[in-house]
């Protein structure tokens, strides 16, 4: 098998079928396998999928909402792909992505994961990754509101407008594809992750494994950014989530002093956001946050 598929349901049921619809359209050329793992959507997702897909598509029911990151373990546990491929329920190929970003990473050894550029509903280009890592240059970076960034790598800073494969820091979640061989060797997504920030944390793990991480431009994917969670701008629950996992992340990778520094760069990066959204960004969210940034407890590793 070269390739399987793993894409995480919750409630996106209707978004999970034309993303199907749009693998088995475009893929050709491989060997590849459907897996929906469902985390607890009381949508009756199994059946729906079943007589809609066959046995195109395999269906992992879970008890219980587990999150983004384990819900995938729960899917590469089955998977018999060379290469996983995590793929976001509210995306739609735009070509044969799935097979260009296997046949790379099967000519390349020290490639351990890849990703596509992804474009919006109007077919503009999106985030389809980052140049960075969070770290202190990270934080520096979101403070000046990506300029760091731009001046740097210009235009490409998130999106490759090249023709030519390009080493980044992390690969966008919703469209990861990441060699089996690898994971086995430094583990998939970390428990301690809900939702966000699972995706560079393993881009993290990967990197310091010696694989190098690649944006293939030739792949293209639609990614409805926002449908999976209701498709509000702002939304404060997706603000905390953020917030906690991002602390997650620096207390799982760095040091005490860096922490601190960090800890600084963020609660600077809060207030200037809270003026930015003032209206919205209300006393009780601010302090939610206030408090996610300044807890230093440390977390079982």
């Amino acid at each position: 098998m070269d390739v399987s598929i793993i894409i995480v349901n919750y409630k996106t049921l209707s978004l999970i079928v034309n993303c199907i619809k749009s693998i088995i359209e475009k893929t050709d050329g491989i060997s590849y396998e459907v897996i929906v793992v469902d985390n607890n959507s009381n949508d009756n997702f199994s059946n729906f999928l079943k007589e809609k897909f066959g046995d195109v598509v395999k269906c992992i029911p879970l008890q219980d909402n587990i999150g983004f990151g384990r819900a995938n373990n729960e899917g590469v546990k089955m998977a018999k792909g060379r290469n996983i491929f995590f793929l976001n329920p509210d995306t739609l190929l735009i070509n044969n992505a799935i097979r260009i970003l296997s046949d790379y990473l099967d000519a390349n050894l020290q490639v351990g994961c890849c990703g596509g550029n992804l474009y919006n509903e109007e077919m503009k280009p999106i985030h389809s990754y980052s140049m960075l890592l969070p770290s202190i240059r990270w934080e520096l970076n979101l403070l000046s509101g990506g300029i760091l960034e731009k001046i740097r790598w210009g235009k490409n800073s998130q999106f490759n407008h090249t023709k030519d494969f390009m080493k980044v820091g992390y690969i966008c979640g919703a469209d990861m594809m990441v060699k089996h061989s690898v994971l086995n060797q430094i583990g998939a997504f970390s428990k301690h992750f809900f939702m966000y920030y699972e995706d560079t944390e393993l881009a993290y793990r990967i990197k310091h494994a010696g694989y190098n991480i690649v944006s293939i431009p030739a792949a293209k994917i639609q990614h409805l950014v926002g449908k999976s969670m209701g498709g509000k701008v702002f939304n404060p629950h997706r603000i905390l989530y953020i917030e906690s996992s991002l602390s997650t992340f620096y207390l799982l990778h760095f040091k005490k002093f860096e922490l601190k520094v960090i800890q600084y760069l963020r609660l600077l990066r809060l207030w200037l956001k809270r003026n930015l959204y003032r209206g919205k960004f209300d006393r009780r969210l601010y302090e939610k946050c206030l408090a996610i940034i300044r807890d230093v407890q440390m977390i079982e590793k």
